[in-house]
């Protein structure tokens, strides 16, 4: 039970007054070292206010019906107050100054209450906004929250308010070194589970759970990877080389095909021919949504890509590749990186970083036009990925300009 007292007064802003002189009266709560101010709707005159005593003064019929209102005021508050005291909760002064209104109380959540309730709305946007693979992860990082707070706090759950500004730090240095008692989580891992975490904490926030982020000033470990992709001559050593086994063959072109249009697995895998339009330039464009993101986004079909399609060309069928499962097709890459001599361990994804690097950037294209085909959100997803990439590019050319430079100085 909360046994600690409230202070209820009034006061008045005599700086401001009507047009009649009169001045508003207000009330102040204050709980816990925490005040709530609001406005009585009650008018008086200044000189005739006694802050002291509480009271409008001298005694007539009208100062008299303003200070039975003060006082049934004052009194409703306290009511309020004891009836929040009876129910054994934790409140504040807002939650007062609610049922005094006749509202009810912000309810008081917990950390993994609200992730479930975030949840629950999350689930009613798959196949909409989301995708299934999204929401796993969500569920994946409730999981981790779930069993670090069963480690840390030695309890099923904790209240918002109980949060302290040190939760993150303590929540990442469980991620990396002992993970539900398996192995730690890399550092990009850790992110991506905190960073979800964190709209959580937004949507606390949003909802009226929480006042303000207790993570405001926590900055997320930056993380350098190297991105792997084929150069250019590595991609030619790729494109030269026949197999005699067709099933190989097949897989090497399709890996091609993502080389020069970026597309991800299931969005290759999926592919239909009605994808392939005409664009505004009569050139053809696959025209296609993201499986990742949902987001529509267009791909002109480069020279490369469009032998390939013709060369899998089956009237039969409304798709343009025949179907191979993703393990499979990893499987043949390394086969194939093996056969040919690529020192680099081949997966599917190094097409579409092939695709970002070696065909679109090392070539010239704009940050902002990559980041378009790549159907990120943000380019600052572009930039994060690719710097180092660009910074070769500006450095090739700074050695361009440089002997440009020294031809005009012999001149």
């Amino acid at each position: 039970m909360n046994t600690k007292k409230i202070s209820v007064i009034f006061l008045i802003a005599r700086s401001r007054q009507n047009q009649s002189g009169r001045c508003s009266v207000r009330c102040r709560i204050t709980f816990l070292q925490q005040r709530y101010e609001f406005a009585t709707g009650l008018f008086i005159i200044p000189s005739s206010w006694n802050s002291k005593l509480q009271l409008v003064k001298p005694p007539n019929e009208e100062n008299t019906n303003i200070n039975n209102q003060l006082s049934l005021i004052k009194s409703k508050i306290n009511q309020a107050f004891l009836l929040l005291q009876i129910k054994k909760q934790d409140f504040d002064v807002v939650d007062i100054y609610k049922i005094y209104k006749g509202e009810k109380p912000k309810a008081e959540k917990a950390v993994l209450e609200v992730y479930q309730e975030y949840m629950v709305r999350l689930k009613k946007l798959l196949d909409k906004e989301i995708q299934q693979v999204t929401y796993n992860k969500y569920m994946e990082s409730f999981n981790h929250l779930k069993n670090f707070i069963k480690y840390k706090f030695k309890t099923n759950d904790i209240k918002l308010k109980d949060i302290k500004n040190n939760f993150l730090d303590e929540f990442e240095f469980y991620l990396k070194i002992d993970v539900d008692k398996k192995k730690g989580l890399a550092q990009s891992t850790i992110n991506k589970v905190i960073q979800r975490f964190r709209r959580i904490i937004k949507f606390a926030i949003s909802e009226g759970y929480l006042e303000k982020d207790p993570f405001m000033l926590y900055k997320a470990k930056s993380v350098s990877k190297n991105i792997v992709f084929l150069t250019k001559s590595e991609l030619n050593q790729l494109e030269k080389h026949q197999f005699k086994t067709e099933r190989i063959n097949n897989v090497k072109l399709l890996f091609v095909f993502c080389c020069y249009t970026g597309l991800a697995f299931k969005e290759m895998s999926l592919l239909k021919k009605r994808d392939i339009i005409t664009g505004y330039d009569n050139n053809l464009w696959i025209v296609i949504k993201r499986s990742k993101t949902l987001r529509e986004y267009k791909i002109p079909l480069l020279p490369k890509a469009r032998e390939i399609i013709a060369h899998f060309d089956d009237t039969n069928s409304d798709f343009c590749f025949p179907n191979i499962s993703n393990q499979k097709f990893n499987e043949y890459l390394k086969e194939i990186a093996d056969v040919v001599g690529l020192q680099k361990t081949l997966t599917h994804h190094i097409a579409r970083k092939t695709f970002a690097s070696t065909v679109l950037l090392n070539n010239g294209v704009p940050m902002e036009v990559v980041s378009e085909l790549l159907g990120h959100s943000k380019i600052t997803t572009t930039q994060g990925h690719y710097a180092k990439v660009v910074q070769s590019q500006i450095s090739s050319q700074i050695s361009i300009l440089t002997k440009k430079l020294e031809g005009l100085d012999k001149n």
